[in-house]
């Protein structure tokens, strides 16, 4: 079975397109982890991915008849790049048939690349149901992103390539994982050539289709699909990708979105590239085959498969790489609602950099707070963080694991607050340095009372707070005069529409 595939890799035709993509090592992540990290850069192709190499492959081999007729795919993103590419290069009609949600840029460079996109159903399984129907009705060949012979040769030129680059001792080679075209093709070749290296899966948490097919010796289908690393959705490994995979690969190891995102981060640090998040698989595999194996000294190759991921998922992607890199932990905490609690509470956190703070008045005994922690020694440390908190009275919830507070709680603190009264809004900026935030808290230890807090740190130079502090008249005039001395740059947001409509507090002094 290796030897048909070798052979097939050898005769790929790829190179019409893609090119040979360079193994780079990951200077940072490599001292980090104590090994050799090196990265293969299909990032770099000129569709972002390596799904170009698979599709013209296919296409290529076409017979005259079938090219002159067309070809059709269902896919929503780089499959679809890689299949019209293939179409413009050698002048063969090809039809990309994508759900209605796919993001328009992804639309528009299908077409720009000479591909015809028809928009139908609202998933993937919609799409490809109404690709395969065309498929029958037009006479066209239908280019499946993985479970074809042709599809995982072209993928496997990526194995032969790596070999070819470095003839060192390899431990290991992480792949990602979806429906099991990469994996296929790069484990057929490395196995035959170089049985003593590892080929190892990884795949997220919430989509193991090749995990659950290992374990249990037949391909299983998923009743979801996670969405994050969308690259990888898929429900159900190939048929033929399944018979490759159960006799070449190793191991598949899984990860969670934390870990993907903070593996996205990690490439940026070694590349100042943006890793989509199912390109970035392998890296946050690595990452947790060290861990649990704790070896140093070896060479791991994560293939780095792709960069096609939506400007609007970034603030998404940071704000769980800090939770993946056990560098911040999330806590709710119960501190007495009276004047001085947060500077107790900033206090009794030492000088740790505080990341998040949120907070709204909503009760006349107890206050609770969200916030976010920075970590410098990782679980070990959240942990004894906790039993600090708690021994200086403190009641601590830890919601760092907490899929719901992380995606949606901490962003819903807040709101109206009719028993506040008195409530001026301020706007404030500070130096972004250790302590800062402890340091501010100290200028407004005055026995004003704070009804509305929010702080992120988003790793600028400044950090930006709103506060809200219940001042009557006397008071305000006290505030006032303080505001001239405190250094800090303000502005006061008490008329500003928003705070008005979602979260101002009772009458307002003048």
């Amino acid at each position: 079975m290796s030897r048909n595939y070798v052979e097939k890799i050898l005769r790929a035709r790829v190179y019409d397109v893609a090119m040979e993509s360079p193994l780079e090592q990951a200077d940072r992540l490599s001292e980090r982890l104590d090994n050799t990290i090196l990265l293969k850069r299909e990032d770099q192709q000129q569709v972002f991915s390596f799904k170009l190499r698979g599709a013209y492959n296919k296409i290529y081999h076409l017979s005259e008849g079938q090219r002159a007729k067309g070809v059709v795919a269902a896919s929503a993103g780089n499959h679809a790049q890689g299949v019209a590419l293939a179409g413009q290069w050698l002048g063969v009609n090809a039809t990309i048939v994508m759900p209605v949600t796919t993001p328009a840029i992804k639309v528009e460079t299908v077409r720009r690349l000479g591909g015809k996109a028809i928009l139908q159903g609202d998933s993937y399984d919609d799409a490809y149901a109404y690709a395969k129907r065309l498929a029958t009705e037009k006479h066209l060949t239908f280019i499946h992103p993985f479970d074809d012979p042709d599809v995982i040769a072209g993928q496997g030129t990526i194995g032969m390539e790596i070999l070819r680059q470095h003839a060192d001792p390899v431990h290991a080679v992480f792949v990602p994982v979806g429906g099991g075209g990469l994996i296929a093709g790069v484990a057929a070749y490395i196995k035959h050539v170089r049985p003593d290296i590892r080929v190892i899966g990884v795949e997220p948490e919430d989509s193991p289709t090749l995990e659950r097919a290992l374990a249990t010796g037949r391909r299983v289908t998923l009743p979801r699909a996670g969405l994050f690393a969308d690259g990888v959705a898929v429900r159900q490994v190939g048929k033929e990708t399944f018979r490759i995979a159960r006799k070449t690969v190793d191991e598949i190891v899984l990860v969670n979105t934390d870990e993907l995102c903070a593996a996205i981060k990690d490439v940026f640090d070694d590349t100042r590239s943006v890793a989509e998040p199912a390109g970035a698989l392998a890296i946050a595999g690595i990452k947790k085959y060290v861990a649990r194996e704790q070896i140093s000294g070896a060479t791991l190759i994560g293939i780095l498969s792709g960069a096609n991921v939506n400007f609007d998922r970034l603030r998404h992607i940071a704000e769980r790489a800090e939770v993946g890199e056990q560098r911040e932990a999330l806590l709710a905490v119960q501190i007495p609602e009276r004047p001085g609690s947060f500077l107790a509470f900033c206090r009794a956190l030492g000088r740790r950099s505080i990341t998040e703070f949120n907070y709204r008045y909503s009760d006349r005994q107890d206050a609770q707070v969200f916030c976010g922690v920075e970590l410098r020694n990782g679980n070990a440390e959240r942990a004894e963080l906790v039993q600090h908190l708690e021994s200086r009275g403190f009641e601590v919830v830890d919601l760092t694991d907490n899929e719901t507070a992380k995606l949606h709680i901490r962003y819903m603190v807040g709101g109206h607050a009719p028993q506040v009264t008195d409530e001026k809004l301020y706007r404030f900026e500070f130096p972004e340095r250790p302590g800062a935030l402890l340091d501010f808290l100290k200028g407004l230890s005055r026995g004003w009372n704070i009804s509305l807090f929010h702080y992120r740190n988003h790793g600028a130079a400044y950090g930006r707070v709103l506060v809200g502090l219940q001042l009557d008249r006397s008071a305000v005039r006290e505030f006032r005069a303080y505001l001239q001395t405190g250094g800090y740059p303000y502005s006061e947001e008490t008329e500003n529409p928003a705070y008005r409509l979602f979260a101002n507090g009772g009458a307002v002094a003048e």
